[in-house]
């Protein structure tokens, strides 16, 4: 039944479930005040792991295939879109008011007064827009027919950024529910840093969809989206708190888990 949905649909429900596993993870602040530093920094290299081998096996990959059909040299769309990522997402992280709840103290953007815990989701926010993009057009991708991009491909990067999700609710919840701030608004900050997944993954879809030459440019995007925030955030942040070998051997299991999903069920 779900394959029989439109792709723009098939993205709004898996771009929701990530967004509810990321709620998951802020309710963690029903249950306890402090989460074990070194649980959380193994789930960080996890979902880092995670998402480099998302960016290869469900974007890149397709993209180079669907660019050599249209006759295009296939490392040319990968290169420009990868870069531009990378360059669209260091360009809004340098306006947009914000703060990392891993790592850096200091806001980051242009200046605000902003509260902390604004600023907190924000950060989140920013880098979830990529994620979801990268779903959204993951499951526009399928409607091309390549044998790279199925929609066994597309629901197994849903489940993966889902999966790295959980990690990310609880780095915005945990450290508010440490300032006293009430568990219920918590949780409320925690899960609104990812409304913006089901929107960006429509948008995703949606782009494909309409503008089917940008789809090899749009996959490379979203995966240059993403490594930039892995690189970025992610692992700079699950060994600030000097557990790098534990977030190091997060990441080859995340990485292992998310090659092994994609392959056996793309």
């Amino acid at each position: 039944m779900f394959a029989d949905l439109p792709p723009v649909v098939q993205a709004l429900l898996a771009t929701t479930f990530t967004w509810g596993v990321t709620a998951l993870g802020a309710s963690s602040v029903f249950l306890v005040r402090e989460f074990n530093q070194k649980v959380m920094d193994a789930m960080l290299g996890f979902a880092g792991g995670v998402m480099v081998a998302a960016s290869f096996w469900s974007l890149l990959a397709p993209g180079i295939e669907l660019a050599e059909e249209q006759n295009v040299p296939g490392w040319l769309p990968a290169v420009v879109g990868f870069l531009l990522g990378g360059l669209c997402l260091r360009a809004v992280d340098m306006v947009l008011p914000h703060q990392h709840p891993l790592g850096g103290e200091e806001p980051e953007g242009i200046s605000t007064t902003w509260r902390r815990s604004i600023l907190l989701v924000l950060a989140i926010t920013l880098h979830n827009f990529p994620e979801g993009l990268a779903v959204g057009v993951a499951f526009g991708a399928v409607d091309m027919g390549l044998e790279t991009a199925t929609l066994g491909s597309a629901i197994t990067l849903a489940i993966g950024i889902g999966l790295q999700n959980f990690p990310e609710g609880v780095a915005v919840a945990m450290p508010l529910r440490r300032e006293n701030i009430s568990p219920l608004r918590s949780f409320w900050y925690g899960q609104l840093s990812a409304v913006v997944e089901p929107i960006a993954g429509v948008l995703g879809a949606a782009l494909v969809l309409i503008a089917r030459p940008v789809l090899p440019y749009a996959l490379s995007f979203a995966a240059g989206a993403m490594i930039f925030v892995v690189v970025e955030e992610v692992i700079p942040g699950a060994e600030c708190a000097g557990n790098a070998d534990l977030a190091t051997a997060g990441f080859m299991i995340g990485f292992a888990v998310m090659m092994a999903l994609d392959v056996a069920l793309g």
